[in-house]
């Protein structure tokens, strides 16, 4: 059976709130980096206005390049909300590059979003001293009127501990998004945010970020009864994308193919995964959107792991717009059961 959550509650809430607030305020323009923010900004925002998203349908969101109108919308912008460098790295070089006119907003860093590092069994959560709330509780990167050229190119690489290219698997894992209750942190963060630039639509914003709370609330139930049946059962998946979905719904990811966002396995991993996978280390293995299915195939050939169908983390192959993110969820569990229940 597929799933699917609609935004009708969202829709109502908004056009009641709206009916109470007065719309005669500007309203901020507004980018964003990925289609998962998109998708949450897009649902705050509601019938007041419109968020870009720089992020092509389809591209890599670790080595994007962007197009001169995109530059140009970036540098336009009242607001930019973001995942943080440590996803996007060309887009921090770009926030500088641009001179970027209004507020980034790292929702990654954000007050209240627990985090986990690459491989760490204790996540963290941001309001706890680690240092990575940027001295206001919302994650801002720029503040008006400040000078933008002020360490954004001096150093996010170290300071993060990845690399541009190869986004080695240490330091902070930046996929919060797919612990939902993350997702529901960032929605509040955005409607804060977009309050502030927009009082007098403040309460338009706060309802309708009420209701995509709950349509993600009902979401994660039905995620969770997907993948009551999958239980702790290993699988593989191809990068290490997926620890804040596993540690969220108990699932066992057992082994990556990829060590990295953009590495490509070399022969003794894979005769390693080989090995292991032949001696029944995982029931299946994953594909991922956006990368070669070979690897994965040749992994499977002769031994009793099912190939499952592709996963897609970023939502890159999906409808943009509101539903994007419930539609992701989903879209993860199914497939996930699909292959782990398959008789």
């Amino acid at each position: 059976m597929r799933y699917t959550i609609t935004l009708a509650a969202a829709s109502a809430a908004a056009a009641i709130a709206a009916t109470a607030a007065s719309v005669s305020a500007e309203v901020p323009e507004v980018v964003t980096d990925m289609p998962v923010v998109h998708s949450l900004v897009t649902q705050v925002m509601g019938d007041l206005g419109t968020p870009a998203v720089l992020l092509d349908q389809g591209a890599d969101s670790h080595s994007f390049q962007l197009r001169p109108s995109q530059a140009a919308a970036l540098s336009g912008a009242d607001l930019l909300f973001w995942v943080g460098p440590e996803m996007t790295p060309w887009l921090d070089r770009a926030i500088t590059g641009v001179g970027l006119r209004g507020e980034a907003i790292s929702l990654l860093h954000a007050e209240g979003v627990t985090t986990r590092a690459y491989d760490d069994a204790d996540p963290h959560d941001h309001g706890d001293g680690h240092g990575h709330d940027h001295g206001d509780g919302h994650g801002h990167d720029h503040a008006h009127g400040h000078d933008h050229d002020h360490g954004h190119d001096h150093g996010h690489d170290e300071a993060h501990g990845h690399e541009d290219h190869d986004h080695a698997h240490d330091g902070l894992d930046p996929h919060a998004w797919l612990d939902p209750e993350n997702a529901r942190v960032w929605l509040d963060v955005i409607a804060v945010e977009l309050a502030e630039h927009d009082p007098e639509n403040a309460s338009v914003y706060q309802a309708n970020a009420e209701a995509a709370r709950a349509a993600i609330q009902e979401a994660e139930a039905q995620v969770a009864a997907l993948l009551e049946p999958v239980g702790d059962t290993p699988i593989y998946v191809f990068h290490d994308a997926y620890g804040y979905f596993a540690d969220h719904f108990g699932l066992n990811i057992s082994g990556t193919v990829a060590s990295g966002d953009a590495a490509s396995p070399g022969a003794a991993r894979l005769s390693a995964l080989r090995d292991e996978a032949g001696q029944g280390a995982a029931v299946c293995i994953f594909p991922e959107a956006q990368h070669d299915p070979r690897q994965v195939e040749l992994l499977a050939e002769g031994n009793d792991m099912r190939v499952g169908a592709p996963l897609d983390p970023e939502g890159s192959t999906l409808t943009y717009g509101p539903d994007l993110y419930t539609t992701l969820l989903l879209g993860l569990a199914q497939n996930i059961a699909d292959c782990v229940t398959e008789s």
